[in-house]
């Protein structure tokens, strides 16, 4: 019975935790996935950077069109979904167990976020001090405060950095 009440301490910790950094899982629907990559525009072989890749299905599906993608999650057990689900993609795909603030990001054509109200502020000026390059910024239902969306689709806006 002691093992059964730590898995589910452990299981609580690891959900309930990533709300202090970011936003909880939510898996982000098919419809708003394909929006997002629509509106990135990315050519194969560019990449996409995911700040909190859950089960990795953005991920997955950025590798099918031809992207490199790379996923940050700070929850321990859906980085190890994540991976698991996007082994096949090779090094396309990378899924890395960290904190995407303090992290230094790779080289991106684009980062897509699912992020809630109050981190989007913060995320904003992460990106404008982001190695000073162009990237565009995807964001499924939140909005960046005192920045215009370039487009929306479906719920999912696009900046330009």
């Amino acid at each position: 019975m002691a093992w059964l009440i730590l898995v589910i301490v452990i299981i609580v910790l690891c959900f309930g935790l990533v709300l202090l950094r970011g936003a909880p899982y939510l898996p982000t629907m098919s419809k708003q996935i394909e929006a997002a990559l629509d509106l990135a525009g990315l050519k194969p072989g560019q990449t996409l950077l995911e700040l909190g890749c859950g089960d990795g299905k953005v991920l997955i599906a950025a590798a099918r069109r031809g992207y490199n993608a790379v996923g940050y999650e700070l929850n321990p057990l859906l980085a190890i979904i994540a991976w698991l689900r996007t082994r096949r993609y090779g090094s396309r795909v990378q899924v890395r167990c960290a904190d995407f603030w303090l992290a230094k990001w790779p080289q991106a054509n684009a980062i897509f976020v699912f992020l809630l109200d109050p981190f989007m502020e913060k995320l904003n000026t992460k990106i404008v001090q982001y190695n000073g390059k162009k990237v565009k910024l995807v964001s499924f239902a939140f909005k960046v405060p005192g920045k215009k969306a370039v487009a929306e689709r479906d719920g999912v806006y696009l900046y330009q950095y």
